[in-house]
């Protein structure tokens, strides 16, 4: 029977390693696995980090390996390139970093060594190359060595376990299709059985080249997050009456089906798909996670009420695919065909979604898999751009006759495009409210979609705001406050809630992550549109939001915690809930009493005097914080943005008049607002033709979150723009501007009147 033995200590590292050493240099770092050498400079801004080859090794004894007549090597996850030498001798390569591969091992030595050069550098091959997210090298998932007979299942299809189970329910019954891989040179036998709570309940013995059906009377479907019932498929190699190989998998049996007008159908009944993505990194270890990672992860979705998520923008770790499998969480699931489209990548993303399917098919928790994301940045009309789409969504089909394909589309490209209709069903990455336009943008421009093409499932793949430890009474778009991201998700839920036909909607993100390219909020690379702080320690009042409004759970939280210090004589004191009736305390003294409405938000005026201790109860659960009347702003809750060429502090900003804190919309509402505005938009273009500048330099064009902004990307954005203050226009261009040209700007518009309101 075959054997594992996981491989990941006592491994050696160098760093700007190309080629294969014949022995390991006694100077190389001593490390364990997972390891990524990205930890810490992928995450600390300057789009700078080591992307490039670098080298693990170890020594093997042939008594250290497993027993098997066969043994191969298995890579849980190497990014994002690989060449694996045995020996002195490269036995394989692998290109495609989220997903598991294997090689078989020949000319076993007593001592034997172990090489992988690993190379995360930029390239046009491999997918991803151009994305909003730190690509960590290493090898950051286990490594172990298999040891099987002979004769045995299949090790070699694209990182497969060698067994696919495909339910299929018929009235109360189901009837199961399993089907092996086996590579023998003898004629074997394969004994099926399925298992529930530990006993076989169904079995039969067949030939190995034939698919075994085995029925499962009365069978316990598998329902979410209400009740995620797993049943395990066995298969045994049988060969001269003797067991030499087996294999399992758990699986499911759930119906399912994504209609346009009532969403996604769990086993005949509605079942609304509301929840997260999620990016797997954290501080210092990077995507390097252990298990309790995974489980810590799982866990504060679970909190949350979540009923599904999308696996963002790559394949995640077995583990966690196994935990939603046991939670009854909905999966979509992707590969990282994102944000520019290569010509010259088209087989990559093709084996990346063989591998995807092929090792992920057993899961019932996933539902649809995912083509790509923001692919149409730079425009949906090439050409080579739909038939790649076209081939990946037919090799789906053919790989999965039961599950949907799905796409994340950006704002930019047209509901009326080719590329948006390739896939069953489709879902649109929008940020009005946060990247241009106002949060009430949100609905109507799906509802103008439904009413347009409705027998197209529509869903949200991204809608978010950023957020760190900054606080406002009077929140803003762009601020990066705390209040702003809550005022924002209340917005969402409230429009979200009102169409059902949405048939999957998922937050962008759950967690903060890195994004070493960014340079926003105050904290340079990272992405803080997260409910929860990078490190999890933090739940963001958005947080609270969503579990009031999902959770089962009594749920009681007191908003702007961190936020004591106020100006105001009478502040604003916000309550998410899902209890029917609260009541809030000043000092003791109640403020009133509230009872539910449509959504779980309650809003309270209180008097800002001295120190006042809040307390809100909701029978049997309270919960406190403190404000504090002060004469002048506290500063630490003002954001300070790192190596920006202009600050808040410099900002004139006279009473009644624009400045560059004003939004786009608001000042072109005015005519010498429009004036000002096109002495702007002649600096935009400046500084995206590609003149020179004052010194005789070919001028670089902009960068906004990590993406080089074209003249023709500007021009699509323009219209959701509105919503952005110059400010931030200015921010998210990088350095392209000085502060004299910043401060012109400012002046002028400090010249034009704001409309009396």
């Amino acid at each position: 029977m075959r054997n594992i033995k996981v491989i990941n200590q006592d491994w050696a590292f160098a760093k700007k390693v190309k080629t294969a050493p014949s022995a390991i240099p006694a100077d190389w770092e001593k490390l364990s696995l997972p390891y990524t050498w990205n930890g810490k400079d992928g995450q600390d801004g300057g789009n700078d980090y080591f992307r490039g080859t670098c080298a693990f090794a170890k020594t093997l004894t042939a008594d250290e390996l497993p027993a098997g007549e066969v043994k191969y090597l298995q890579f849980d996850g190497v990014n994002s390139s690989c060449e694996v030498f045995w020996n002195g001798e490269k036995i394989t390569e692998h290109h495609g970093g989220y997903s598991t591969f294997r090689v078989k091992l020949d000319d076993i030595k007593e001592e034997n060594l172990l090489v992988v050069l690993v190379d995360n550098s930029p390239n046009d091959r491999v997918y991803p190359q151009n994305a909003d997210f730190t690509f960590y090298g290493g090898i950051y998932r286990d490594v172990s060595v298999i040891g099987v007979a002979k004769n045995h299942f299949d090790l070699d299809y694209y990182g497969a376990p060698g067994i696919m189970v495909t339910p299929e329910i018929k009235g109360n019954d189901a009837v199961v299709e399993i089907k092996t891989f086996i590579k023998d040179d003898d004629d074997c036998k394969v004994k099926y059985e399925i298992i529930a709570e530990g006993e076989v309940i169904a079995e039969c013995v067949m030939d190995e080249d034939d698919e075994a059906k085995l029925e499962i009377k009365n069978v316990h479907l598998w329902n979410g997050r209400k009740d995620p019932y797993l049943y395990t498929a066995r298969a045994t190699l049988i060969g001269n009456g003797e067991e030499i190989d087996c294999v399992s998998t758990r699986f499911g049996c759930r119906t399912f089906e994504i209609d346009p007008e009532k969403g996604f159908i769990l086993n005949g009944k509605e079942y609304p798909l509301r929840g997260v993505s999620r990016h797997q990194d954290r501080p210092d270890i990077g995507n390097a996670l252990l298990p309790e990672h995974h489980k810590e992860d799982l866990d504060l979705i679970l909190e949350l009420g979540a009923t599904t998520i999308r696996l963002a923008h790559y394949q995640h770790s077995q583990v966690f695919y196994d935990l939603c499998d046991e939670t009854g969480l909905v999966l979509w699931a992707e590969i990282p065909y994102i944000s520019k489209h290569m010509s010259t990548g088209y087989d990559n993303t093709i084996s990346q979604m063989k591998e995807l399917v092929s090792q992920n098919y057993n899961h019932p928790s996933i539902v649809v898999w995912g083509l790509s994301n923001e692919i149409t940045i730079a425009g949906a009309a090439d050409p080579d751009l739909i038939r790649n789409h076209k081939k990946l969504n037919e090799l789906c089909h053919e790989m999965d006759k039961t599950r949907l394909t799905t796409i994340a589309s950006v704002t930019m490209c047209s509901i009326d495009s080719e590329y948006v209709h390739i896939s069953d069903v489709l879902s649109y990455n929008h940020y009005f409210g946060w990247y241009g336009g106002t949060t009430d943008m949100n609905g109507p421009w799906f509802d103008d979609f439904h009413k347009k093409y409705p027998k197209k499932p529509i869903g949200i793949s991204e809608y978010g705001c950023e957020a760190l430890n900054w606080h406002t009474s009077e929140p803003v778009q762009g601020d990066y406050t705390e209040e702003y991201q809550s005022y924002y998700h209340e917005e969402l839920i409230k429009q979200i809630a009102e169409r059902p036909y949405l048939w999957a909607t998922h937050v962008w993100n759950m967690f903060d992550f890195a994004a070493d390219a960014r340079a926003e909020g105050g904290e340079n690379g990272m992405n803080h549109k997260g409910l929860v702080t990078f490190d999890r320690k933090y739940k963001k009042d958005s947080f609270y939001a969503y579990k009031a409004w999902l959770s089962d759970e009594p749920v009681l939280h007191l908003c702007s915690k961190r936020y004591i210090d106020r100006t105001e004589a009478v502040t604003k004191v916000t309550v998410y809930s899902n209890c029917d009736e609260i009541e809030l305390f000043a000092n003791g003294v109640s403020v009133g009493k509230q009872t539910k409405g449509k959504y779980p938000f309650f809003c309270f005026n209180v008097k800002n005097e001295g120190e006042t201790t809040l307390t809100v109860k909701a029978g049997d659960l309270e919960d406190t914080a403190t404000i504090r009347k002060v004469d002048t702003p506290n500063e630490s809750y003002i954001m300070k943005e790192e190596g920006q060429v202009i600050n808040w502090f410099e900002i004139n900003t006279p009473d009644g008049y624009f400045s560059i804190n004003d939004t786009i919309g608001d000042i072109m509402a005015t005519f010498k607002g429009k004036l000002v505005m096109l002495k702007f938009v002649l600096l935009l273009k400046g500084m995206m033709s590609g003149g020179k500048d004052e010194d005789g330099e070919e001028k670089k064009g902009g960068v906004m979150a990590g993406f080089s902004v074209t003249p023709a990307m500007l021009k699509n954005i323009y219209g959701m723009a509105k919503g952005f203050t110059i400010k931030r226009v200015f921010s998210m261009l990088g350095n392209g501007f000085t502060k004299e040209q910043i401060l012109e700007i400012n002046a002028k518009l400090n010249k034009v009147k704001k409309p009396q309101k």
